[in-house]
Parts: structure tokens; sequence; C-alpha cells
């Protein structure tokens, strides 16, 4: 597919008229293959802020007219508690969108999802980044339409006002002293260094891609050098504190948008985020991407990352719409319109690269390019029907790790105990 007709594709979304206008019911059958009209549901999470649901879902009704989308929006924060009592309960959501891998085991094993093999085995799907995740057994319940990995994003202005040299590659150790170094102010005007978000892969994940360590072997101790790392870098107040960020619900992308931290270690989906609000007038910032910072005599870059993907609901009413839609999603059309909005898709060829790169926007620099290149990406969490249970887990004792409630070694050997005697 040429370069102009990706571009076409891309563009397609803006032209899309109204998604939810009425065009009927769905009729309970696995409907979605003739002429009349299909209601098609989704579920989604907060679809206000997730740009690339609206932009597929307005191009695959302009595709199929008689397919009307209805999504099932969901926040963010309360996606996979939400889905995973829809699940269990009963409900015939046709789509089900696998924001990461930590539930998909699980909803696999318990026969919550349909089997898509056929779908996985198409010439497209092959190349899709991602789709091993999705292997559970040589079958597939799931196919991937986006492949994000985590770097380190840096706020220009704030390099150039502290006289520093913009980052590139970096052991941990040298990245603690240069968020030591761009600290600055007190108080309501105090900028930081760097943020890191709540999450537990912030110090778990990338602990694990670097280290080789199993994250649902139920043996953490690999996990110590990233913590003490995390735990020094807030002590020395170059980073908003654990504590107040739960509190508060800080938001990743202001902290970077609005230039209360000079660096972010986050995920490639914060990449359309900032295009678009810049685009829009609701940030001023100039930034780039540098490669996550590694541990020391590291042989080249190693960071991690999680596709997303969509799945049948074992339960779906509209199985042949269904399979539509992710045929539509994941293929060439669904990847031009991703990369036309700033999302890695996961069917990443030269013909995307070009849609995505080429973005008004989208940086330049060398060290950008290095940067969205990682040697190895290790997938963010491995996909088992226990995942789900350890992941509540190390939530759980990260949160007193990082606040301090427990020790490094007190923390880490509670996550030892619970995961070998409490996991099922």
């Amino acid at each position: 597919m040429h370069r102009r007709k990706f571009l076409q594709l891309a563009a397609s979304a803006a032209a899309a008229g109204p998604l939810l206008s009425a065009c009927g019911s769905s009729s309970g059958s696995s409907s979605g293959g003739g002429n009349g009209p299909v209601t098609l549901t989704i579920s989604t999470w907060s679809m206000a802020t997730t740009p690339e649901f609206k932009a597929l879902f307005d191009a695959f009704h302009k595709a199929y007219p008689n397919i009307t989308i209805k999504p099932v929006d969901i926040l963010a924060a309360d996606y996979s508690t939400k889905v995973k009592v829809m699940l269990s309960g009963g409900d015939s959501t046709d789509i089900i969108t696998m924001k990461n891998t930590t539930d998909y085991g699980q909803f696999a094993e318990r026969g919550q999802l349909r089997d898509i093999s056929s779908l996985a085995a198409g010439s497209t799907a092959s190349s899709l980044q991602g789709l091993s995740s999705f292997n559970m057994n040589d079958k597939y319940y799931a196919l991937p339409y986006r492949q994000d990995f985590w770097a380190l994003f840096y706020n220009k202005k704030l390099f150039d006002a502290a006289g520093k040299p913009y980052p590139t590659n970096m052991t941990w150790d040298e990245y603690a002293a240069l968020a030591e170094s761009l600290t600055s102010g007190s108080g309501g005007s105090k900028v930081y260094g760097t943020y890191h978000h709540t999450w537990r892969s912030v110090v778990q994940a990338i602990s694990a891609a670097q280290t080789g360590g199993d994250l649902i072997g139920g043996k953490y101790e690999f996990f110590t050098d990233q913590y003490n790392t995390a735990l020094g870098i807030q002590d020395a107040g170059a980073t908003l504190d654990y504590g107040t960020a739960t509190t508060e619900k800080t938001g990743y992308q202001a902290m970077i948008e609005t230039g209360k931290a000079a660096m972010l270690p986050m995920g490639t989906w914060l990449i359309g985020t900032l295009l678009a609000d810049k685009k829009s007038g609701a940030t001023d910032i100039d930034w780039s991407m540098a490669p996550m910072p590694q541990r020391p005599g590291a042989g080249g870059i190693t960071t991690f990352g999680s596709p997303t993907a969509f799945s049948i609901n074992s339960r779906a009413q509209n199985v042949d719409a269904a399979e539509k839609f992710i045929e539509f999603a994941t293929g060439p059309q669904g990847a031009a319109i991703v990369a036309g909005i700033g999302i890695v898709p996961a069917l990443l060829d030269d013909d995307t690269r070009k849609v995505y790169f080429g973005l008004d926007g989208m940086p330049a620099d060398s060290g950008f390019q290095q940067a969205f290149k990682p040697d190895k990406v290790v997938l963010e969490m491995p996909v088992s029907d226990k995942s789900s249970q350890i992941d509540t887990i190390l939530t759980a004792e990260h949160t007193l790790v990082m606040t301090k409630q427990k020790s490094i070694a007190g923390g880490i050997a509670e996550m030892d105990s619970r995961v070998q005697t409490e996991v099922e």
C-alpha cells in the first residue's frame, strides 16, 4: 500500500460521519455478514483521552455503513476490575479490548474469550508485533492493534534552561544524578528533575526486563537495585514522592506538559497525546525521547512494553461483525489510522513508519530515532492464568515499599511469600 493511500486512510476518521447515529439494533445472532443493520458493542476506556478508539470506529463505520459501533466506555483506572466483573457475570459485549496482557491468560483459560486463531493465521496478522504474546497453547484469543514500549521523555526547554545536554544513553546512576541536577525551586513552583508514576511497572517491569527476572516466578530479589534507585531519587526530592502522587492522583501527562518535570519514563502511547495537545495549543512543550536508562555494562538498549489487542467475547452476539472489525483494526487500514494519530501500530512496516514519522511535530533528532529502536523489548507481564493474581500482590507490596511502610528487603520477602502461598 502506497504512502498516499495510507495518508488517505489515516485522514478518514476526520471525514467520517457521526458514529453513534441509530442504525438499528443487533439481532442477537452472529450477524454482520449481510446487509442488515448491526450494532457492535466494544469495551473501551476513557474514550475522551484515548483517541485511537474513535478514529478506528469512525473509519470502520465508513467502510461498513451497516455496522454501528456502540462503545462500552469505562474509566481507565477501573477498566480491569470492571471487565472481570462483566465477563464473570455473563455480559455479552461483543469485543473486549485487552488493555494489557495481565488479565488475558485468565480470561482465555476460563473460556471467556472466543478462539480467533483463524484470524491470527492470516498473512497480515503474522507480521503483527506482539502477536506471540497472545499464543495460548497454539491458540489465539486476541490480536494486537498497537505495540507500545517504554522510553525516557524529556522537556527540552528545561534542559536548555539548566544548561544541560539532552539525555542519550545513560546508566541508572547517571539518570539519578541528572534528575537531581535538574531539580529546582520549592513548594508550588518546584520543578522536578523527573517524575516516576505510581504504577509498579515503573520499578518492577523494567527491573525484570533488564535483569532477566521472572515476574511470575515467586522470587523477587532482582527488584532490589531498582528499588534502591527509585527510593534514592525520591529521597533526594528529584521526583514527586509516591504518597503525594497517589493521594493527589497526579497525572504523568500534566507533569511533563506543564514543565513540572524535566524527564518522564513512560510508554510510547504518550507520543500521540503530546502531538495532539501541542497542535491544539493545550501545551507549548518542546519534547523528545531518549532510551530508557540501563544497568551498568548493558550491551544494547533493553526496555519493556506491551501490546494492546481486541478479543471476541465468548458470549458475543455479533461474531461476524466482530471478526470484520478485528481484521480491519489490525490490518493495513487500521494500522494507517492508528499511525496517523501518533500511536505505534502493531503492524509497523515501511508504509506505517512513513506515516508515523511524517506526522507534524514528531521529533526528528537522532536520539529520538535511537530511542524508537530498542534492541530488546520484554513483555511487561508474562501471559499466565496466574498473572492477574500476582499483579495484585506485587502492586500492593510496591505501594508499601514506596511509602516506606516496609523496607525494600521486607517488601520483597513479603512478595515472595505471598506469591508462593496465595497464588493458585
